[in-house]
């Protein structure tokens, strides 16, 4: 956590009196604080392509976690205008291009993120990828990244296999994978919201699992 606290130092100028600025100014959990006391904001997105250089961000969907269960009262799923077609991506997320007639801007849409993440711990199922694109649309409006802290479901549990031994198969890390080692139900995948939501039980499954009911600090799910 200290690490997100020192970068946002550096770009604490250009941030001056934006969101992004607001979104930093809420206090972050302390690292030894219990899961169940932590607030986290699950994340999805959808893009057109998975090279952030090449794609748009398409949709996001987020969901809170508070006192260790899914706020359903809190989620939400947005649209973002594309300013291209999405192509042969429409496979996969099923999002058609007369679908974002009426979307949001993705400035908007960076807007109401960074306020429902203030003060919160992302939390993503392959952070690396979301977070890209969101970090692109961050510095294209505050010339910053995000810098919030995450927990990324799918390297919590490559390292728990890793830890065990078992040997990681294709497929092992997908996101229905890993909820399926838990017993979670079968979830559609490809649509931002959903797979926020399948994102938020499966955290709520490995911190249950990893604790056995007892204490167990942000640390080691970060």
């Amino acid at each position: 956590m200290w690490k997100v606290r020192l970068r946002r130092l550096l770009y604490a100028k250009r941030v001056a009196g934006t969101a992004l600025q607001a979104c930093w100014r809420k206090p972050l959990p302390s690292t030894g604080t219990d899961w169940r006391q932590v607030s986290f904001l699950a994340v999805d997105a959808e893009m057109s392509s998975l090279d952030v250089n090449e794609g748009e961000l398409l949709s996001v969907g987020w969901v809170c976690v508070e006192n260790g269960a899914i706020a359903l009262s809190s989620a939400r799923h947005y649209l973002i205008r594309a300013e291209k077609s999405v192509g042969q991506s429409a496979t996969i997320h099923s999002l058609r291009d007369c679908e974002f007639d009426e979307a949001d801007t993705r400035e908007e849409v960076l807007a109401r993120f960074l306020e429902a993440a203030a003060g919160r711990v992302l939390v993503f199922h392959n952070a690396a990828l979301d977070m890209a694109f969101l970090n692109r649309i961050s510095r294209r409006e505050f010339d910053a990244p995000v810098l919030m802290p995450a927990i990324d479901t799918l390297l919590q549990e490559q390292r728990l296999l890793q830890r065990r031994e078992v040997p990681i198969q294709q497929g092992d890390l997908r996101l229905q994978a890993c909820r399926d080692r838990y017993n979670l139900p079968q979830f559609p995948a490809h649509n931002a919201l959903l797979d926020a939501l399948a994102t938020a039980e499966l955290l709520i499954a490995m911190a249950r699992h990893r604790s056995g009911g007892g204490e167990f600090p942000l640390s080691q799910l970060l």
